[in-house]
């Protein structure tokens, strides 16, 4: 529930509509993936962003490199669903939020794993 609107959203199971996933950014800021390990695992990240994000083997290349950058970013509750499956699969890492530069209040969206 956002404090600033009193609008209430529950989608289980289903990626977040984009007109909401954009509401949050706007309002809320994102979230950049940050692998902290001392030596990444190359094959497992890719693993986990092919099963997670559902991608092929080319993207998840990309990404890699946006991950490795620090430059993966998205919702906090999306960055942290990754980092957690990350984690489970042995790869220390962890959600960081952006500075917010606009917007009210908090939403707090959780994920059963």
């Amino acid at each position: 529930m956002c404090s600033a609107c009193g609008q209430t959203t529950a989608d289980c199971g289903q990626a977040l509509p984009d007109r909401l996933r954009d509401r949050l950014l706007a309002d809320h800021g994102s979230a950049t993936l940050h692998v902290t390990g001392p030596s990444v695992e190359r094959v497992t990240l890719m693993r986990v962003l092919r099963a997670e994000l559902g991608i092929g083997l080319t993207d998840a290349k990309a990404v890699l490199g946006q991950v490795l950058a620090g430059a993966y970013s998205g919702t906090l509750p999306e960055v942290e669903y990754l980092a957690c499956k990350l984690r489970r699969a042995g790869v220390d890492a962890v959600a960081k939020r952006c500075p917010v530069t606009a917007g009210h209040g908090w939403i707090i969206l959780v994920w059963l794993v």
